[in-house]
């Protein structure tokens, strides 16, 4: 059973994701940002509660700004899915979970040390250039 119910469009949309936000940090990288896209869908607590399909959390707008950068900018992800992102967004819809991304709903590139938190929620770990963050209360982020 997959972690999160997706359909073939919902594994393209999120390897373009993967591939905009994380290409530069390989394929560990992009296999992180998968997780955390997956862990919004499943959470259903704090900036994404109500939100059950990959489309919904990769279009999500809080702020006035979509949640993730790569879909305002658009250079890369506008771009199709590529096979190699398909099988990761894949793997990461079906079964695969790792630290610092086990758990994590945010993660950014801060350009400098990571801080100590992110909105409030604790530093979980790094991966090249991003820093991961779990919720401090959240069951459905750590229910599966």
């Amino acid at each position: 059973m997959p972690r999160a119910k997706y359909r073939s469009s919902d594994v393209d949309l999120m390897a373009r994701m993967m591939r905009a936000e994380a290409e530069g940090e390989g394929k560990m990288g992009m296999l992180l940002v998968g997780n955390v896209i997956v862990n919004r869908v499943k959470a259903n607590c704090l900036d994404f509660k109500g939100l059950r399909t990959i489309p919904q959390v990769i279009f999500q707008v809080q702020g006035g700004n979509y949640s993730f950068e790569a879909v305002q900018k658009g250079n890369v992800f506008y771009q199709a899915a590529r096979s190699s992102e398909r099988r990761l967004a894949k793997q990461t819809l079906d079964y695969w979970r790792n630290f610092p991304a086990k758990h994590a709903l945010w993660y950014f590139n801060p350009h400098a040390p990571c801080p100590p938190t992110w909105y409030d929620q604790p530093f979980a770990g790094q991966y090249k250039q991003h820093c991961y963050y779990e919720p401090v209360e959240c069951p459905g982020a750590y229910s599966w």
